[in-house]
């Protein structure tokens, strides 16, 4: 978990400390006081761009210098920052106690999953959505996954940019195949055991509070040697439609509604949401189990959209869980936690 947290020309702050405790930490003020960017700060801690998915540029302050600045201690006194230069405003840094890394080496040492208001319309967005929403789940299972996806998508890259060229080096072809073959069975491998095991997880759950969800993959599939075969009898199609049109980036993820038997697409926006919320919960309990490291929550103004009930059960459940961070503009959204958590007042 996070110990410390501080926040330096990032968004709407220009220098914040937090010391969080272990548990809930509440995090409430008005509209506008900075309490999502405060979670924001936290989800880059973890590898990709974060809960809201900005440009780098976008995260440093607005009448700052230019750069911003993330640095974390975990509870076991490893120090980890990120941030950008205001002279490189869109190149990004990262420091694990003092020494440069890559932004996918933090996935070894933190695994954040988050819950925001934009993610309500998950299950009728486009598959692309959803297709990230299961890597940041996978990711937190098996940390190789962000390396996979890295690779995999820089070779798809230059595959499309050589594919647009009249005689393209079918040598080089052949090789950026390989790579993407070798990288996209192990995505394909790694998303297909993290939907059993998170579906083997909700199945054992009772449905009293959160709706169960049953998950599974769809479009493409298969191994190394079936993707390197459908990649090469592909590149006529592919070089005529400008882009890659077979692999594990044409996969979505399907979602039913386990005690209704509809998809998640058809259920109310409430039940989609309680469904949604279900997955992360059960993912979490997963994660702990599997790591030996629960997963730091964020949950962005979750409990505004809940009833009283609801909002309790939510509380219940996450309970004992190693760091829960929630937005709230009004403290008596988590009255029911008791005394039991870290409360923040901002703005």
């Amino acid at each position: 978990m996070l110990r410390r947290l501080v926040l330096t020309d990032t968004r709407n702050h220009a220098a914040l400390a937090l010391e969080p405790g272990g548990g809930f930490v509440v995090l409430t003020g008005p509209n506008g006081a900075g309490k999502t960017n405060v979670l924001e700060a936290v989800s880059l801690l973890s590898p990709g761009r974060g809960l809201r998915r900005a440009m780098l540029g976008d995260v440093a302050r607005r009448d700052g210098p230019g750069g911003f600045g993330i640095a974390a201690t975990l509870d076991d006194t490893t120090q980890i920052a990120t941030g950008t230069l205001a002279s490189a405003p869109e190149r990004r840094v990262v420091r694990i106690n003092g020494a440069t890394a890559a932004a996918n080496a933090l996935a070894e040492w933190l695994s954040i999953l988050w819950l925001t208001p934009a993610m309500d319309r998950l299950f009728v967005e486009p598959a692309g959505e959803r297709r990230r929403f299961l890597d940041r789940l996978t990711l937190a299972l098996a940390p190789s996954h962000a390396h996979e996806a890295t690779r995999y998508d820089a070779a798809m890259r230059a595959r499309n940019k050589l594919l647009a060229d009249e005689a393209p080096d079918r040598g080089w072809l052949s090789a950026l195949e390989v790579q993407m073959a070798q990288h996209g069975a192990a995505i394909d491998a790694a998303r297909r055991e993290t939907v059993a095991a998170v579906s083997t997880r909700l199945a054992d759950q009772a449905a009293a509070d959160f709706p169960r969800a049953t998950l599974a993959l769809d479009g493409w599939t298969g191994d190394e040697a079936a993707l390197l075969h459908a990649l090469r009898d592909g590149r006529a199609r592919d070089a005529a439609a400008g882009r890659t049109l077979t692999g594990p980036h044409r996969a979505d993820l399907t979602v039913m509604h386990c005690d209704k038997a509809i998809p998640a697409a058809q259920a109310s926006t409430g039940e989609q949401k309680a469904l949604l919320l279900g997955i992360v919960l059960a993912h979490a309990d997963l994660v702990g189990a599997r790591r030996g490291q629960p997963p730091i929550l964020l949950l962005d103004e979750i409990a505004a959209h809940l009833d009283p009930a609801r909002r309790a059960a939510l509380f219940a459940r996450l309970a004992g869980h190693a760091q829960v961070w929630m937005t709230g503009t009004e403290p008596q959204l988590f009255d029911a936690i008791g005394a039991d958590a870290t409360r923040i007042a901002l703005g």
